[in-house]
C-alpha cells in the first residue's frame, strides 16, 4: 500500500484573453463630442445640412450610449455641467440652438432637426425627453435669451407631440418658481404651443398627464390665486390660457362643492342649513343658479341605493324627491334654472334605464311642489329638450302637457271674462 500523500491534479494550459465585446466599455464622450462638434462646425447654420449630417453619423457613432452628450451639444454647443454651465475642458461649437436667432421660424427649423433625428433613431425618444426635463431644471444657469429660445422650442415640441407634457413637472421646481423663472418661461412656451395648435390642443395634452389643474404652481404660494394668474398671462398676451385656467379652477371647485353637498345630505343636515351654506358658496364662487341646480340634482340623486325593479324605483324616487323639493325649489327662482333642471332629469332618466318610465311622475311631483312651472315644462316640451330619449319622453309627457295647455287656455279665458 502506498502511504505517500497523493498529489492533487492541477489545471494547465493556455490563458485566454477576454474578448473585446465582453469587456465593459469605459464611458468616454470626448471622441464622440469631437466628431459631432467637427460636423456641426462644417455644416454651420444650414439646418438641412445639420439634419443630414446627424442622420449619417448615427450609423458610425454610438448615439444610444452618448445621447445626453449629443443633445447637450445641439442645444448648448458642448457638454453641460450640473447647473447648466458648459464644461471648460471640452470641445464646443458656436453652431447650436443657444447661439441661433431668437425668433419662432428659427426655433421651428431646429424643432424639425430634432424631429428628423428622433424619427430616424427611435431609441433616442426617451433620452430626448429626459434631456428636456434636465434642461428645464437648469434654466437658472442659462441667459434670458437662451431661456427664451428653449421655451419656444419646448412649445413647438409639445405641440408636435415630440415630448410628453409630463416634462413640465420640472417647471414646478421650488427655486425656479420662487425667482419667477418658471412663469416667464411658461409665457414664451405657451405662446409657441398655441401658435402651432390651439388652446384646446394644449388643454387635451395637459389633461392627459394630470397637469390641467396644476398651472397655478408656476407661481409662489403667496401668489397662487386665479386673479394673479389671470392678470399675469392676460398682460402677457395669453388671455385664452387665463380663461382656461379660470375654467379649470371653477370645475375643480364645483367638484369639491358637490362632494360637500353629498356629505351634508348623507349626514342628514337640515335642508335650511344646506340652502344657506350653498347660497354662500354659490356667491363666493360666482356660480350661476343654473350651474347650482345641476349640482344639487346630482347630489340629491347620488346618495341613494336605487331599487332595480322599474315599478318600485318610481315610488322610491317620488318619495325621495318629495323630501328634497324645498332644496330644489330654493335654486329654481329663474325660468332658465327650471329648464336646466328638466334637462338634468331627462338626462338622468335616459342614462339610468330603470328611471325611463318615471320621468313624467317626477316632473308632475316637482310641478305640484312649485319647483317647476307650466311655462318651463312647455318650453322644454316644444323646443328645449335633449335628443336623448326624445321620442319616448315627449310621448310620455303628452297627456300632462295637453292638460297644462288646456289649463292655461281656461285661465286666459277667465281673465278675459273678468276684464270684460
Amino acid at each position: 500500500m502506498n502511504n505517500q500523500k497523493q498529489q492533487k491534479p492541477t489545471l494547465t494550459g493556455q490563458r485566454f484573453k477576454t474578448r473585446k465585446r465582453d469587456e465593459k466599455e469605459r464611458f468616454d464622450p470626448t471622441q464622440f463630442q469631437e466628431s459631432i462638434v467637427q460636423g456641426l462646425n462644417q455644416t454651420g447654420t444650414d439646418l438641412e445640412a445639420v439634419a443630414k449630417f446627424l442622420d449619417a453619423s448615427g450609423a458610425k457613432l454610438d448615439y444610444r450610449r452618448y445621447a445626453e452628450t449629443l443633445f447637450d451639444i445641439l442645444v448648448a454647443g458642448g457638454m453641460l455641467a450640473p447647473g447648466g454651465t458648459l464644461s471648460d475642458d471640452m470641445t464646443r461649437t458656436e453652431f447650436c440652438l443657444f447661439t441661433a436667432q431668437e425668433d419662432l421660424p428659427t426655433m421651428q427649423a431646429y424643432a424639425q432637426v430634432f424631429n428628423k433625428l428622433i424619427r430616424r433613431y427611435k431609441y433616442l425618444e426617451k433620452g430626448f425627453e429626459e434631456e428636456v426635463k434636465k434642461l428645464l431644471l437648469f434654466l437658472k444657469g442659462f441667459t434670458e435669451s437662451e431661456r427664451n429660445k428653449l421655451a419656444m422650442l419646448t412649445g413647438i415640441l409639445l405641440a408636435n407631440g415630440n415630448v410628453s407634457s409630463s416634462i413640465l413637472n420640472s417647471l414646478f421646481n421650488e427655486n425656479l418658481v420662487k425667482e419667477g423663472v418658471s412663469a416667464a418661461f411658461a409665457v414664451k412656451m405657451f405662446k409657441a404651443w398655441i401658435n402651432e395648435k390651439d388652446i384646446n390642443s394644449v388643454a387635451g395634452s395637459l389633461r392627459k398627464v394630470g397637469m390641467d389643474n396644476r398651472l397655478m404652481e408656476l407661481f409662489p404660494a403667496n401668489k397662487r390665486s386665479c386673479e394673479h394668474f389671470s392678470k399675469y398671462f392676460t398682460d402677457a398676451g395669453l388671455k385664452e390660457l387665463s380663461d382656461y385656467a379660470r375654467n379649470q379652477q371653477s370645475i375643480g371647485y364645483r367638484k369639491e362643492l358637490q362632494k360637500e353637498l353629498e356629505e351634508l345630505m348623507a349626514h342628514g343636515e337640515p335642508q335650511k342649513e344646506i340652502i344657506v351654506y350653498t347660497k354662500e358658496e354659490m356667491k363666493k364662487a360666482g356660480l350661476s343658479e343654473q350651474a347650482m341646480i345641476s349640482m344639487i340634482w346630482t347630489a340629491v340623486m347620488s346618495g341613494v341605493e336605487w331599487n332595480k325593479k322599474e315599478e318600485l324605483v318610481t315610488e322610491q324616487a317620488i318619495k325621495h324627491l318629495k323630501q328634497y323639493s324645498p332644496l330644489l325649489k330654493a335654486f329654481t327662482s329663474q325660468g332658465l334654472s327650471e329648464v336646466t333642471l328638466l334637462l338634468k332629469i331627462q338626462e338622468y332618466c335616459y342614462d339610468n334605464i330603470h328611471f325611463m318610465k318615471a320621468f313624467e311622475k317626477i316632473v308632475m311631483l316637482l310641478y305640484k311642489a312649485d319647483v317647476l312651472n307650466e311655462e318651463a315644462i312647455l318650453k322644454w316640451y316644444t323646443e328645449a329638450h335633449l335628443v336623448k330619449g326624445k321620442g319616448f319622453f315627449l310621448e310620455q309627457m303628452k297627456k300632462f302637457v295637453d292638460w297644462l295647455k288646456n289649463a292655461e287656455e281656461e285661465s286666459q279665458s277667465e281673465e278675459e271674462e273678468a276684464a270684460d
